[in-house]
């Protein structure tokens, strides 16, 4: 959807998760590394494992992202290569809405770590290795305003640390 609206012109920029890749005239610059784990709610049954094979996640609901996400796309395609097939219970592109459910025991998810905090714990998945580029994506056949260059010169100053800050 990003895209297509930067296509389209109706923005300049857009920061997303990347997708694997951009056609011409779109262009897209990565900026973070973004790692993404596995977490639950303290008081949930996978939170009691010292370490999950990841078969473990199919026997529990899971709460991710719409499937029009490209960190959907992520989370689907390495549980996949794991061999397996998960049951999502619910599906948002609210990151936060995920979080608040996960902390009150309806289901499992991945998130990016840096919003790991007291209510959530992260799970320790045997296998499981997620990460996302986060980026900007731009129309090379347009301009730049003033206001467009200067947050994409700070974006990518800001860049030099391997993660975003939360």
């Amino acid at each position: 959807i990003a895209c297509a609206v930067v296509l389209r012109g109706e923005v300049e920029l857009a920061i997303v998760t990347l997708p694997p890749q951009v056609e011409p005239p779109l262009e897209a610059l990565p900026l973070w590394l973004d790692s993404l784990v596995a977490v639950a709610s303290r008081a949930h049954p996978l939170a009691e494992l010292v370490n999950v094979v990841p078969q473990r996640l199919q026997e529990h609901a899971a709460i991710l992202p719409s499937e029009a996400t490209f960190t959907r796309r992520i989370v689907e395609d390495e549980l996949k290569r794991l061999g397996v097939e998960i049951s999502v219970a619910f599906a948002t592109n609210y990151l936060e809405t995920i979080k608040m459910m996960v902390a009150v025991g309806l289901g499992w998810s991945v998130l990016p770590r840096t919003m790991l905090d007291g209510d959530l714990v992260e799970l320790p998945i045997a296998g499981l290795h997620l990460e996302r580029t986060l980026g900007v994506v731009r129309h090379t056949g347009h301009t730049l305003s003033n206001a467009a260059s200067a947050l994409l010169t700070i974006l990518q100053d800001q860049s030099t640390t391997a993660t975003p800050s939360p």
